[in-house]
């Protein structure tokens, strides 16, 4: 039996995209390496790592991308299609409730949630010093030491546009200060968003959520106002499950982490995809919240060697 045939990773709103830029065929291809099940290579991967991203919708709707990070070990795989994570969400994250109640918010855009018990969340566990990543969404619920999660996709993606950070070392003592929360960003954030060199990006659809990485040069992210930024859609895998998403519901969340302090910026919106007619993409989201919290990971890395396929800036 064709395994597209027999296990369709992707939803209209991804099938829409890769019609509209002409990649159907290519995202078939591709596809084929999203399965079900975690393999012990991508288990023995998720072992070593000191954080996760997580992406989903909290309790009135709005979509988020959190950073948890423990000691290598804090996530692991505890069955063929489910991971566990020891102690959960911090407290004071955007997603801390949603996720200890265990239960999906119901969609403000309308769309069905679906049959399915648990929490519709997408993972994304990135390495720097090995440029690897893997993703992982499906279903949580809670557990007594955090979470646990039933896999629907699970695969990983390519090196490109990772930024190469060889090692980083646990800050004794730092915590997580107050969280400053604001509709718009201050001037320091729009200078913290335009120094970037990565950030991570939730979103939904009707029946699950992802939580994807962005990488550039610094500036390849722009503030251009205290509401909006923008960003080119550099080329990828052709999967188009972001964009999809998004063209089949628009909300989205934005995670951006200084990697020497900890301090995590999380920006909760809408966002549109403009394609142009020259075959190039730029996103564009809009700002509703924005959450900044000092010392939110205890983790301080080196210095970046940015990626030999980011693309030159303007």
């Amino acid at each position: 039996m064709d395994p597209v045939a027999a296990y369709d990773p992707y939803h209209p709103g991804s099938r829409a995209v890769q019609d509209h830029v002409g990649v159907r065929e290519f995202a078939d291809h591709v596809g084929r390496s999203i399965g079900q099940g975690i393999r012990p290579v991508a288990a023995a991967f998720l072992e070593l790592q000191p954080m996760l991203v997580l992406g989903a919708a909290d309790r009135t709707g709005r979509v988020w991308a959190s950073l948890l990070t423990g000691a290598p070990g804090f996530v692991r795989a505890t069955g063929p299609r489910q991971i566990s994570v020891a102690g959960g969400v911090r407290e004071g994250d955007p997603l801390a409730d949603t996720l200890a109640a265990g239960t999906p918010a119901a969609s403000s855009a309308g769309v069905p949630v679906g049959e399915a018990t648990g929490v519709p969340v997408g993972t994304i566990a990135l390495d720097p010093r090995t440029r690897r990543r893997m993703r992982l969404n499906g279903r949580a619920r809670p557990t007594p030491r955090g979470f646990a999660v039933e896999a629907d996709q699970v695969f990983s993606n390519c090196p490109k546009y990772l930024q190469k950070r060889d090692h980083y070392e646990e800050v004794p003592r730092r915590a997580a200060g107050a969280a400053r929360r604001s509709g718009q960003l201050h001037p320091e954030q729009r200078k913290f968003v335009e120094a970037a060199d990565t950030f991570f990006l939730a979103t939904v659809h009707g029946h699950g959520a992802d939580a994807s990485h962005r990488g550039g040069n610094p500036g390849f992210v722009r503030a251009d106002s205290p509401s909006e930024l923008s960003w080119r859609d550099y080329p990828g895998n052709s999967m188009f499950l972001t964009l999809g998403n998004l063209a089949a519901d628009p909300r989205a969340g934005l995670l951006l982490l200084d990697w020497v302090t900890g301090t995590t910026l999380q920006l909760t919106g809408t966002a549109r995809t403009d394609f142009e007619p020259d075959g190039g993409r730029t996103v564009i989201f809009t700002v509703t919240e924005v959450v900044e919290t000092p010392g939110a990971s205890p983790l301080r890395w080196s210095a970046p060697e940015y990626s030999p396929a980011n693309p030159p800036l303007p």
